[in-house]
């Protein structure tokens, strides 16, 4: 593929050690709970299932190095996001665990945090850690959410150190080779019964709410029925699928938080994704020009006005964005690099970047002979545990 040399380089090159749960206490009980009773393959499941499939794959990865002093980046696995929702840590036992945690490594004293990586899949980033402001906010963040001060009065998401990372699909869409029998495929566009399609809880959401009363108004042209998380009016996996493939165009409104995972479903049944919310951020920039697949639209112009434009698109135009789509939707699936064209290459590629040739901190200095030493000037290699944190 020709897109990395556009814009990254030519030449993808990274050592990245990644840490082992029993080297540091407090990691295990971020990954499994205070009980160590959540499994990983519980937390690899849905749309934040990006917290175990990185992790995996770089364990795989041969980019993958086993030495710290051979490292040029850290990559700290926390399941915070699953351990949270699965009670196995509270709020409080969570940011506790993190700052024990922080305090156990001393490389991450040496740089300030600057080159460890941190992953949080949902939309409440890093805030899942409390302090984190504190304690990690020089670290470099992989999230699929790009803004969070509709409740947080603050976003955790910083455009220059930080990478936007793809949310977790569900496997059975994103595989060449279909499952089972039951696996939804795309349809032919003349065989659409909507002209767009809103799948998704209304949440309160005032854009939501407004595709639901649009819905109501036009119900041969937008299909928006009014969901639930449970009940009659939830739909199952496939059957979801199967209505979201039923339209040229999937809209993709603000929800919680301004990213949302119907986006990235879009390119897999193939319908032109509708970015509807408007602080949302995306992946890989670098690389993808957005407007070639996708369109986005103002979420203060929700109405008749945004259905009619749609409606206005020939079919021939709407087939181009959608053969665009599937020349680069497999940046938005995570297998390892080995594949050619992955999030997790496109992650490693946006890393690079990141990678710096020196660290420091406010707590670490050095002498003549490149020794690395604290306060009291005791080199790194003797820094006693818990290390003070930068």
């Amino acid at each position: 593929m020709d897109w990395p040399q556009q814009g990254y380089g030519n030449y993808l090159s990274l050592r990245i050690y990644v840490y082992e749960s029993a080297e540091i206490v407090g990691l295990e009980e971020l990954q499994s709970g205070r009980q160590h009773n959540i499994h990983p393959d519980s937390c690899a499941k849905g749309q934040w299932g990006t917290q175990v499939k990185v992790h995996r794959l770089l364990l795989r990865s041969p980019f993958r190095t086993m030495e710290k002093e051979d490292a040029q980046l850290f990559f700290v696995p926390t399941y915070v996001k699953c351990v949270r929702m699965f009670g196995g840590l509270n709020d409080k036992e969570i940011n506790h665990t993190f700052v024990q945690m922080l305090q156990q490594m001393p490389h991450f004293r040496r740089s300030g945090g600057r080159d460890h990586v941190f992953l949080f899949p949902s939309g409440a980033g890093a805030h899942l850690f409390k302090d984190w402001e504190k304690y990690i906010n020089q670290s470099i963040f992989l999230t699929p959410e790009g803004d969070r001060t509709d409740k947080r009065g603050t976003s955790a998401f910083n455009t220059w150190k930080d990478v936007l990372i793809p949310g977790n699909l569900d496997d059975s869409i994103t595989s060449v080779v279909p499952a089972a029998e039951d696996t939804v495929r795309p349809i032919p566009l003349s065989s659409r019964k909507y002209i767009a399609n809103f799948l998704g809880r209304a949440q309160g959401k005032a854009g939501r709410l407004k595709l639901l009363k649009l819905a109501q108004m036009f119900p041969q042209k937008l299909e928006a029925p009014e969901l639930a998380f449970s009940g009659l009016k939830k739909l199952g996996r496939k059957e979801y699928f199967e209505h979201l493939r039923n339209a040229k165009f999937c809209l993709a409104p603000r929800g919680e938080s301004s990213w949302t995972l119907r986006f990235y479903e879009s390119f897999f049944v193939e319908c032109v994704p509708v970015i509807l919310s408007d602080e949302m951020e995306l992946p890989f920039q670098n690389v993808l020009d957005y407007r070639e697949f996708s369109i986005k639209w103002p979420s203060s112009r929700i109405s008749k006005e945004l259905l009619d434009y749609l409606e206005s698109i020939p079919d021939a135009e709407t087939e181009r964005m959608l053969a665009n789509g599937r020349k680069i939707r497999c940046l938005f699936v995570y297998g390892p690099e080995s594949e050619g064209c992955t999030a997790m290459i496109g992650i490693l590629w946006e890393l690079q970047r990141k990678v710096r040739l020196f660290h420091q901190s406010k707590e670490t200095f050095w002498l003549h002979n490149r020794t690395l030493v604290n306060r009291d000037l005791f080199p790194m290699e003797s820094w006693s545990l818990p290390v003070q944190l930068p």
